[in-house]
């Protein structure tokens, strides 16, 4: 008997933390930051190009790795104008009606009583021990470019920083569906059969070049954090599918300077890290209209121009920057013997993307600066209009160390017929 009590008592403690209730003005707040006005930091202000001449005038807006790159001549940032990305109704709706539904578990990464919308609407508290956590469980459970999309075509390009010769150009496809807590796209709120238990999956397959043409990737998360990912790899001129080990989603993917594990700015369970909140502060983050951006004029779509890159080597995405409230957090893997020792990301308190991610190697220095380009989706095509989420629009990662980058633009099409079930199994890798 004393020891159910104990059980319970640390059960309780765990699932309800220090953080207060969330109320209906806390969902208001969460969805809608910029509704009593935008943030406003001296210095910066829309129309400024941040240069190497008035970048420390602008250093509190910026994160350490960017306000470097610009000090030293390596980019400029132009700073355009701060507004509400707008958030699915749907979305907004599942949280309301979930409000205060969901608690922390007793252990990282355990989750209870989350039925869909955004889990933890309130503000993070400083005084919270586990608010970075709850901040991540927001991304984890964001609404994802809706309940299932696909990027086709998506061009990667690997550049020497140095020289800014692009060694090698990759043309893929990728689609994502969410299996369960779907909001939008019918069926909801899951897709079934579900018998896995799966929470989404991300197909990838890759067109060119030719010695890599047909590789495909497989990415299956389960609805229960405890249980490893699934991830497969069928490589075209080996012509067999094989299950990837945990330890191989950190290795370079295709010999890119992204991992498996950096897939939208973090792409692995919960419980693998250790969060925590690190404040919440007014910066610049790659937030803008598409359609009002200088595009790319290469490569060719019938109707779709892509983000452009430039700066040095032609590693950084050439679209306008908003002042945004952000969301601090590091995470520092549980594993001793990760590749890296920490992340930290910097979290949009409106859509709760990662646009921003910096990487330390085990010695504690800067090792990657991980871009994500994001763009609202009445600025994009035409079809994606009216939908409420944040398109990813575009990415560079920069490994600073070996004056190196890979970038990636992306043609995003909210489209659930694009990624249908049969394309998330092995079998269909097999097949294809």
């Amino acid at each position: 008997m004393k020891m159910r009590t104990m059980t319970s008592m640390l059960l309780a403690a765990g699932a309800i933390g220090t953080a207060q209730a969330a109320t209906e003005a806390d969902v208001d707040k969460s969805f809608g930051p910029y509704k009593s006005g935008v943030p406003t930091v001296a210095g910066v202000k829309p129309g400024t190009v941040i240069d190497k001449s008035n970048v420390e005038a602008a250093k509190g807006a910026l994160i350490p790795s960017m306000a470097q790159f610009i000090k030293s001549g390596q980019t400029t940032l132009a700073v355009g104008e701060t507004y509400s990305f707008g958030i699915s109704k749907n979305y907004i709706d599942a949280t309301r009606k979930n409000l205060n539904k969901v608690s922390l578990g007793a252990n990282v990464g355990d989750l209870v009583g989350f039925v869909a919308g955004r889990p933890f609407p309130q503000e993070p508290d400083a005084k919270d021990p586990r608010a970075g956590e709850k901040v991540f469980w927001n991304f984890q459970h964001n609404n994802r470019i809706g309940d299932s999309y696909t990027i086709w075509p998506w061009y990667m390009e690997y550049k020497n920083m140095a020289s800014g010769k692009v060694e090698r150009t990759l043309k893929q496809e990728y689609h994502i569906i969410q299996w369960k807590h779907r909001v939008d796209q019918e069926p909801r709120p899951e897709v079934e059969p579900n018998p896995s238990q799966l929470l989404r999956s991300g197909y990838l397959k890759v067109h060119e070049p030719q010695d890599l043409k047909d590789t495909q990737l497989l990415i299956s998360r389960f609805s229960d954090d405890a249980k490893l990912d699934e991830v497969y790899l069928y490589l075209g001129f080996q012509r067999r599918v094989r299950r990837l080990a945990s330890n191989q989603v950190t290795d370079p993917f295709l010999g890119s300077d992204l991992m498996v594990e950096d897939f939208e700015g973090y792409n692995g369970r919960m419980r693998d890290m250790k969060w925590e909140y690190k404040g919440t502060r007014d910066l610049l983050v790659p937030f803008y209209a598409h359609n009002k951006q200088k595009l790319a004029e290469e490569p060719k779509e019938a109707d779709f121009k892509f983000i452009d890159f430039g700066g040095e080597g032609a590693c950084f995405p050439n679209v306008t920057w908003q002042l945004r409230k952000t969301y601090v957090i590091e995470s520092v893997p549980v594993n001793p013997d990760h590749v890296i020792s920490k992340r930290v990301h910097y979290v949009d308190a409106e859509t709760y993307a990662l646009s921003l991610n910096e990487i330390y190697d085990r010695k504690g220095e800067l090792w990657k600066t991980f871009i994500i380009a994001y763009t609202d989706s009445e600025s994009h095509m035409p079809k994606n209009a009216g939908r409420g989420v944040a398109i990813n629009d575009g990415f560079s990662i920069i490994d600073v160390q070996a004056k190196h980058c890979s970038t990636g633009k992306f043609k995003v099409h909210l489209d659930q017929e694009m990624s249908p079930t049969k394309l998330f199994s092995v079998q269909f890798m097999r097949g294809s």
